[in-house]
């Protein structure tokens, strides 16, 4: 395998912060998403290339071995094992096992030297050895909702590493949640098991709704009339309206919860937060000349009190 600079297919340098990481594979994989570009072979190459790199890059222990023996780093633990430092590129005369080193006298080598030698000593080449089994990479996603759409349990479809993968997405996640969908990362090594993939969600709120957890807040304008003499009104609620009491002289600010009105509990079925109302009460504005006459009869009133 040729070696794949995975900072450079993401526009970083070698120094960058996870953050940093994180910032450019979200830029770059919305620009070359399938979706986005529909029939573009170099756009759709450009999108593998990109989560590949970030499948490295975002994992701090993958990076750290990338970093250290580039193309081969998937290898790390074996090169670890057998004591190679790249960066000595020596070879330590140590017994592994069963292993025969009595033909190796501790010379140097490049790194696709390296590979070759390391593929006799566990392929098909002076060792009498099975070859190991080696778990498949775990990959790393990213899928975009709305609140409404976190609201219900439903069925979604995504493209990781290019493949169409149709997940179920229950009710109640919440922003910057990761769930792992176990099997679907790379493919094992040698009859080794496959990798996971994880998914972090990236909720956005474009709803009237401000969500805490499970709870959800609102604020809902009320006006004079019903403040000062009580009544009922109909407040929206995330699966419809309900209709509620207003006490009479409810103040501004005054805050009501609405039991069981909320988000949905993760994987809790039929188990919700609660939804808190704060009123705003509401001026009347343009009032007719005998509105402010009995307006001016009331202040009169209240003042002789």
């Amino acid at each position: 395998m040729d070696y794949i600079d995975y900072y450079k297919t993401l526009d970083v340098t070698k120094s960058a912060t996870e953050a940093e990481i994180k910032k450019a594979y979200r830029k770059l994989a919305r620009k070359y998403h399938p979706d986005l570009n529909p029939n573009d072979k170099e756009a759709e190459k450009k999108f593998k290339e990109i989560n590949e790199a970030n499948e490295v890059l975002s994992n701090p222990e993958n990076r750290k071995k990338y970093d250290k023996y580039g193309k081969d780093w998937k290898h790390a633990d074996e090169f670890e094992k057998a004591g190679y430092d790249p960066n000595q590129q020596q070879y330590s005369r140590q017994q592994q096992g069963n292993q025969d080193f009595s033909g190796f006298d501790g010379g140097d080598f490049s790194g696709s030297d390296f590979s070759d030698f390391f593929n006799s000593m566990y392929g098909s080449g002076r060792s009498s050895r099975s070859q190991s089994k080696y778990r498949g990479q775990d990959f790393n996603a990213e899928l975009q909702l709305d609140l409404a759409s976190a609201y219900t349990t439903h069925k979604q479809s995504l493209t990781v590493n290019g493949k169409n993968i149709r997940i179920t997405i229950p009710a109640g996640v919440e922003n910057g949640q990761v769930i792992k969908i176990p099997g679907h990362g790379g493919a094992g090594v040698n009859g080794g098991p496959n990798g996971d993939l994880y998914i972090t969600f990236n909720i956005e709120n474009n709803s009237d709704f401000k969500r805490e957890g499970n709870n959800l807040y609102s604020n809902v304008d009320l006006d004079l009339y019903t403040a000062v003499l009580g009544g009922e009104i109909n407040i929206k609620t995330f699966d419809g309206k309900v209709k509620i009491k207003v006490p009479s002289e409810t103040q501004t600010g005054t805050k009501v919860k609405l039991k069981g009105k909320g988000f949905p509990v993760y994987k809790k079925d039929n188990q919700f937060g609660d939804l808190y109302v704060t009123y705003n009460l509401k001026v009347p504005t343009q009032l007719s000349e005998k509105e402010k006459e009995l307006f001016t009869e009331l202040s009169k009133l209240r003042n002789h009190e």
